[in-house]
């Protein structure tokens, strides 16, 4: 069911199917909910799902000032409270992990579990254009293929074939700037839920030495690695993610 929702003065796009345990799934940046779809649609036979077009994403409002890794944070929390959702399953790729870092670090947000997959958060070493170039176009194109379902293929087509970061709003540009420089390494140890990664190890966008570190700095944490995986890993290798997903999920249905 398509629904939308007030945060702040934003109006936030979601969409919500299945029952059970709420799971939540984010997006990574210049995507939509879309890309999460394909997982989503699994998880749903045991859980109860969210798919999320966060805000300056999909068809959710876009900020009229630039955002803050901590902005972020404080969106999910926020939308957790107004959807009433307690102690969910946090899932969320590349940008939608940097989201989930921020909320549950701070403890803002306290999940059941979160999946971090591809996950930013980490300050790169390479520039703001490198990693919107690799992240998106490079990989995006490519991966539209892999995903079973025509429908969801054309509309990430739509969506990722035709993005171009030099057309995109100015305060998206500015908003990458600032989370590009801003580091969630500190908060690491303070997310104290069961936390599973799932990673490329070709992935140049959020590289694997970043996947180990958050291995080691987070308590509870394991390394799920796909030798030919990318950025966008789990479509990429799909099927076995399922798999992946519904085993450290089993005890939460």
């Amino acid at each position: 069911m398509r629904l939308q929702t007030k945060v702040k003065d934003w109006n936030i796009n979601y969409e919500t199917f299945g029952k059970g345990n709420p799971v939540v799934l984010l997006h990574g940046w210049l995507t939509d909910m879309e890309t999460m779809r394909p997982i989503a649609n699994s998880l749903s036979k045991n859980f109860q799902v969210y798919l999320i077009d966060v805000v300056g994403f999909g068809k959710s409002d876009l900020p009229k000032d630039p955002l803050t890794s901590d902005d972020f944070g404080d969106f999910l929390k926020e939308l957790l409270d107004k959807l009433n959702i307690k102690n969910p399953i946090l899932i969320g790729h590349s940008n939608g992990g940097r989201i989930i870092i921020n909320s549950v670090g701070r403890g803002i947000v306290n999940p059941k579990k979160i999946i971090l997959i591809d996950s930013a958060g980490l300050k790169p070493k390479r520039s703001l254009a490198y990693h919107i170039k690799v992240s998106i176009f490079k990989f995006g194109k490519i991966l539209l293929n892999l995903i079973p379902s025509r429908k969801i293929r054309q509309k990430l087509r739509n969506k990722v074939g035709s993005s171009d970061y030099k057309s995109s709003p100015e305060v998206l540009k500015d908003t990458m700037n600032i989370i590009l420089n801003e580091d969630q390494r500190s908060l690491l140890p303070n997310i104290k839920v069961p936390t599973l990664l799932i990673w490329g190890s070709l992935d140049t966008a959020t590289p694997i030495s970043d996947a180990k570190e958050m291995e080691k700095a987070i308590p509870d944490c394991g390394l799920v690695e796909y030798k030919n995986g990318t950025h966008f890993s789990y479509l990429e290798n799909l099927e076995n993610c399922k798999l992946v997903l519904d085993e450290f999920l089993k005890n939460d249905i």
